[in-house]
């Protein structure tokens, strides 16, 4: 054995302690630490010959690296829709890396067993019933794809054509109807072979709104002439938190041939509360539902789970067919359910953060969030520059510059704020205006970040 490695594993528990302390300290000082870093990263250095050790590489880490690191999950970090990480999901998460299972089946191991169980614990919190299975994945972007795979094997399936064998070209064009999808679903639609340009925008709703208008998506089935399409719903937009009716969308499909996918990634957590769980009205009714996890479950990046009704078209798609992994039958191995074969277990932070504070602690994030976006809210409309460009449904405000709201002039604003070291948020354009959008989704955030946050973009 490498003589650094030898000695490494000789003090593995000191080691451990070490980045216990560091990691600690770290923590600690995450409200205070700059919310973002501008500065210039160092030079790319060479790779080390012989090595330092675990010691020597946590030293040259804190001096080198760590100082430019983001407090991104810390209160006051509100760009995209960035959760933190709970106390309990970062020590399931380091238990994740010293157990290192390889969760691609339940050969010689229980991680399988406890991502089943994970999964059935999440599936209950969305309101979803036994029907949807799921698995995790690394984040929205591939539970949408996944979900959309399936969605395109179900268009085959009324095609009569198997896609996982034929390929997407035998399908024809497939189309895809949406009011407002992220961009994550072109993204996937490129990857899946039925591509960007097939993704059809339906009208939404007058009145500042984002959610789908539903005649105008039956008046779009209706033109496809009794071709399978797929409808991808939004349980809650990424620029107003809007939600699609998806009761009165699923109840087209007594007429009209589509596989609904629904795009939940953060929305879905609205569930959790009495106050807001009819926003997600129908979500059982999904053919497959994306949730991400690392966003309002805070658990530490990666993670998302993918749920759907169609199992066994999604083994027909991912199933990896080699001696030594066996054919998917009864309850098939997690690597014939997701692109890889090789999994981490990503559900072990979720089933620590799950049982140490259960629905009512998540539940209690969820409203605390919602309190502060709309007490935000009240503080952007008092303030003499900025204005609200939608009302804040949920967890997300969406404003800009109160005269002339130009990109150049929003990003100024955002650069501004970014360099006190208080906040950061991302752009965006909502109605043709460019925009700046705070969405809160960290389980630390508190009434006096919010305070902190609206002194940064008056200063």
């Amino acid at each position: 054995m490498h003589p650094a490695l030898a000695a490494d594993l000789a003090r593995f528990p000191a080691l451990l302690q070490s980045a216990r302390d560091f990691a600690a300290g770290e923590v600690s000082g995450l409200a205070e630490r700059p919310v973002a870093h501008r500065g210039a990263a160092p030079d790319p250095a060479v790779l080390p010959g012989s090595g330092t050790g675990a010691e020597g590489a946590l030293a040259r880490f804190a001096e080198r690296w760590a100082p430019g690191f983001s407090g991104s999950a810390g209160p006051r970090y509100l760009g995209f829709v960035t959760g933190g990480a709970t106390p309990a999901s970062v020590a399931g998460d380091w238990l994740t890396a010293a157990y290192d299972q390889n969760v691609s089946g339940d050969a010689g191991s229980w991680a399988a067993a406890l991502e089943r169980e994970t999964v059935a614990w999440l599936r209950e919190l969305f309101g979803l019933g036994e029907a949807h299975s799921g698995a995790f994945v690394t984040g929205a972007t591939v539970s949408n794809t996944v979900g959309l795979a399936i969605g395109r094997e179900w268009v085959g399936e009324r095609l009569g054509v198997d896609v996982s064998r034929a390929g997407a070209s035998a399908l024809g064009p497939v189309d895809v109807l949406s009011g407002s999808p992220h961009s994550s679903v072109a993204k996937a639609l490129s990857v899946l072979g039925i591509g960007r340009d097939r993704l059809r925008p339906v009208p939404v709703l007058p009145g500042n709104r984002e959610a789908v208008d539903v005649d105008a998506l039956e008046a779009a089935l209706a033109a496809l002439d009794g071709r399978p399409a797929i409808v991808v719903a939004n349980a809650g937009t990424v620029n107003t938190v809007d939600f699609d009716d998806l009761r009165a969308i699923a109840a087209l499909r007594e007429r009209y041939g589509f596989w609904l996918h629904v795009d939940a990634a953060f929305g879905g957590f609205a569930a959790l509360s009495p106050v807001y769980d009819r926003l997600v009205d129908g979500l059982d009714a999904a053919d497959s539902v994306c949730v991400d996890l690392h966003k309002w479950l805070n658990v530490p990046y990666d993670a998302a789970v993918q749920f759907t009704r169609r199992r066994d078209l999604q083994v027909r798609v991912f199933h990896n067919a080699s001696p030594y992994l066996g054919l998917p039958s009864g309850e098939p191995d997690f690597l014939h359910l997701t692109p890889e074969n090789s999994r981490r277990l990503r559900a072990l932070p979720a089933w620590f953060s799950l049982v140490a504070y259960g629905r009512a602690g998540h539940r209690e994030i969820v409203e605390r969030n919602a309190a502060l976006a709309a007490q935000l809210g009240e503080g952007v409309e008092a303030l003499a520059g900025l204005r609200l460009l939608a009302p804040v449904r949920l967890n997300v405000v969406c404003f800009t510059l109160a005269d002339d709201p130009t990109r150049e002039g929003v990003s100024a604003l955002a650069e501004a704020a970014a360099a006190t070291g208080e906040t950061f948020l991302t752009p965006t354009v909502y109605g043709g205006v460019p925009a700046l959008r705070a969405a809160f989704s960290n389980w630390r955030t508190s009434e006096a970040d919010v305070a902190r946050v609206l002194a940064a973009l008056d200063a």
